[in-house]
């Protein structure tokens, strides 16, 4: 269906991508994964054709359409509904409201019907090759799966929500069912609901899919192969299986490297202590005689440590030569003890929550306790973000009653990443965040992989990911007692995910996090509640699948 050969791509100096090969099959569902700047997001649009490969070359079969979310879809920033539909689904609502106003052209008296004929004619084939009523059926009932049927269709793309426009993109991309899927970071604002509802609609699907995605449980349900690409050889390597069976396989891997690694260094040891002694034994007989036959003798005893010597040269130049493990740089989040401060630290008691006069949510009543982890879950559009900007004070309960406790110092992680002022560059936001000489500053950053140079990059020109790491770093420089975390996982890779999930687990403060990442919300709550329905209630058992 797919085959990649040799595929090149650098940009300027740097090299992103070094002869990547690989066969994609009908029914295959590949989950591409890789640290944040590995080159994925290149390797998709030289696959799509969006990007043109310096060497190599990308072939699909013949009759195989290929349908394209790039990641980013969700900040579309001018137009319409209708204009970000039209793009995927070949301007099949554009070609609907054409049929609509040539259809109209009959009831005015004033237009040639010969006219209007053939403006019907060409609105009518362009509607009907977009899919006609057929598609738009499907475009209807994947607007409605999405939560999106009352959106109109004039409704600007300013009005709607990051998490709207990527569902928005996704039904269209969906209802043209195209023989190969490529999805690039598609969960990303989708609520558990939407999430499990894709998964099922991907396992289901006959033809190809190829995604990035940073949520374990959403890869773990549908992929059936893993490509890692890898940014230090800029090359992939395939894992048949599930996320978790590619996880197995690299702590194999990596344990029989480390195994093979200091078997060879005990060869080489013992290797280097057997030349060591023999050629002293060889001195100390040549050091204690002039007797040129006894010499002679020392001489040939030593041979062996030469012939050993040039051996283990050999072998240190050679392919089978295992190189040491290396640490990659990471991410490394580390909280500063927490102070307890007060037991109760969130209490809400019969509250109203909402925007005016409008409550979204009603009878709200919550207690929080000191070193509780709670999740938030839920669909969109429920009244999470409410619930949460009541909390931080950003909004007034229209009833009721909600108060902190009186030493509770609160961190908020926007997911909007709001927060974050994209006039400054990381340095100046990171120092209006907490004190420090700018060496100090460096050396803090550092840990969350801001080096060199990058410290003095504009906020608005790193990526999302780097954000994130950007709002993490803030949060630990404030050194609050109450995390309240607004999707902190999006963006994050996922070694990035598993080493902030760590250092959530040795926070000993208080969380609450709006979570849709089923395996974070297994690792991390103690609790879990859900804004369903107007209601705010405790989730007891498993976390809730579907809708």
């Amino acid at each position: 269906m797919l085959t990649v050969s040799h595929l090149s791509k650098r940009f300027g100096d740097t090299p992103i991508l070094d002869t990547v090969s690989f066969i994609l099959n009908p029914g295959e569902r590949i989950g591409l994964i890789g640290p944040n700047g590995s080159g994925k997001s290149t390797l998709l649009k030289a696959l799509t054709g969006e990007l043109e490969p310096d060497a190599g070359t990308v072939s699909t079969a013949p009759g195989v359409t290929v349908g394209y979310l790039r990641q980013g879809f969700a900040d579309t920033p001018s137009g319409t509904l209708a204009d970000l539909l039209n793009g995927p689904t070949q301007s099949l609502i554009q070609s609907q409201t054409d049929v609509e106003l040539a259809l109209a052209g009959y009831d005015d008296p004033a237009v040639d019907h010969d006219q209007v004929a053939t403006a019907y004619d060409a609105a009518l084939g362009a509607f009907e090759a977009a899919g006609g009523y057929g598609a738009l059926d499907q475009l209807a009932a994947l607007l409605s799966r999405f939560g999106l049927e009352h959106v109109p269709f004039d409704t600007p793309l300013s009005h709607l929500s990051g998490g709207q426009k990527t569902r928005a993109g996704l039904a269209a991309l969906l209802a043209t069912r195209p023989g190969l899927l490529v999805l690039d970071e598609p969960t990303n604002h989708l609520d558990i609901d939407a999430l499990s509802w894709l998964e099922s609609f991907l396992t289901e699907y006959r033809g190809a899919v190829i995604v990035v995605s940073h949520d374990r449980g959403f890869l773990d349900a549908i992929v059936n192969r893993i490509l890692e690409l890898d940014p230090d050889t800029r090359n992939i390597t395939s894992y048949v299986g599930t996320f978790s069976d590619y996880v197995n396989a690299k702590r194999h891997e990596e344990a029989e490297h480390a195994a093979a690694y200091a078997r060879q260094q005990k060869d080489i040891a013992r290797i280097e202590e057997d030349i060591r002694g023999t050629e002293h034994h060889a001195r100390t007989i040549e050091a204690n005689t002039i007797d040129f036959a006894v010499r002679k003798k020392a001489a040939k005893i030593a041979r062996p440590a030469v012939v050993r010597k040039r051996k283990l040269e050999r072998l240190l130049e050679s392919a089978d030569y295992v190189e040491k493990p290396q640490r990659k740089w990471s991410l490394s989040v580390e909280f500063a003890a927490a102070s307890q401060g007060s037991n109760d630290v969130v209490v809400i008691d019969g509250a109203a929550l909402g925007y005016g006069s409008e409550a979204i949510l009603a009878e709200v009543s919550l207690h929080i306790a000191h070193g509780e982890r709670v999740a938030i879950v839920g669909p969109n559009g429920g009244g999470k973000s409410t619930l949460i900007r009541t909390i931080t004070g950003e909004l007034a309960p229209l009833a009721g009653t909600i108060r902190l406790g009186p030493s509770v110092r609160a961190g908020y992680f926007a997911q909007e990443q709001d927060t974050l002022d994209p006039s400054l560059t990381v340095m100046e936001q990171a120092r209006q965040a907490g004190g420090g000489s700018e060496s100090d500053i460096r050396t803090f950053l550092h840990k969350f992989l801001f080096g060199g140079e990058m410290v003095h990059r504009r906020i608005s020109s790193i990526s999302y990911g780097e954000r994130a790491r950007l709002m993490l770093a803030i949060l630990v420089l404030r050194g609050a007692n109450l995390l309240i975390l607004d999707e902190p996982l999006n963006h994050l890779d996922l070694r990035a995910r598993e080493e902030f999930e760590q250092a959530l687990e040795r926070f000993d403060g208080t969380l609450m996090l709006v979570l849709h990442d089923r395996f974070a919300i297994e690792r991390l709550a103690t609790r879990v509640i859900e804004v369903r329905d107007g209601r705010v209630a405790e989730v007891t058992g498993s976390v809730p699948q579907t809708a």
